[in-house]
């Protein structure tokens, strides 16, 4: 004779795959985050030839923790941060004293993250809820 009020359940445990779903999800909106990033610098980055704004890339780390956005162009570091010249080289201008020879900065890739921050924000709600 069977029991009727016998019930089972299975339980099944996904910790697993949503711990990948919530990995790929924050390196997507990192992606896109870094994206829109390098396309605000490039809107504001001065232009004499187009090389330093060519050179704008963006990168998500390899834990998918983070993204970095710059260029390789060796004189980035000098337009972003302004420089003054010292015995006939050109140094960034953090912490010196400023002379008549001092460059201002034309900062591009700060203001391409913080004017955006809500935005970027944004994203990464959706890409989490999705």
């Amino acid at each position: 004779m069977a029991n009727s009020n016998m019930t089972f359940s299975i339980v099944v445990d996904n910790t697993d795959k949503v711990g990948e779903e919530l990995i790929e999800a924050c390196r997507r909106a990192l992606e896109i985050c870094g994206g829109k990033a390098e396309t605000y610098a490039k809107m504001n980055c001065p232009k004499r030839t187009g090389n330093l704004q060519n050179s704008i890339t963006h990168k998500v780390a390899d834990d998918g923790k983070s993204v970095a956005i710059g260029s390789a162009v060796s004189y980035a570091p000098f337009v972003e941060l302004g420089h003054i010249q010292e015995v006939g080289r050109y140094v960034p201008a953090i912490g010196k004293r400023l002379k008549n020879e001092y460059v201002k900065p034309r900062s591009f890739l700060r203001p391409a993250v913080e004017n955006h921050l809500s935005e970027y924000k944004s994203i990464i709600e959706s890409e989490l809820k999705g």
